[in-house]
């Protein structure tokens, strides 16, 4: 898309909505799963991927405690 009044280019509306959408949702603590699934594929492909229930639990688990981690609390 370019700008009708300065010629710029623009980003696409979509690409920057999906960008501050996963900004929103990093900032409150929720990991992006499509990000997680990227980065398996493009640096562990020989490994298996989390469904996304899994990874929301092991999300979960790994910010508020519970499961492996003795029930401790730890925000990173």
């Amino acid at each position: 898309m370019t700008c009708q009044v300065c010629g710029l280019r623009l980003p696409d509306p979509r690409k920057v909505g999906q960008r501050l959408a996963q900004t929103a949702r990093l900032m409150v603590g929720v990991p992006d799963y499509d990000t997680y699934v990227a980065h398996r594929a493009a640096n562990h492909p020989d490994q298996p991927v989390m469904t996304k229930e899994e990874f929301f639990r092991n999300s979960q688990e790994r910010r508020y405690g519970g499961g492996s981690t003795g029930g401790v609390f730890r925000c990173c």
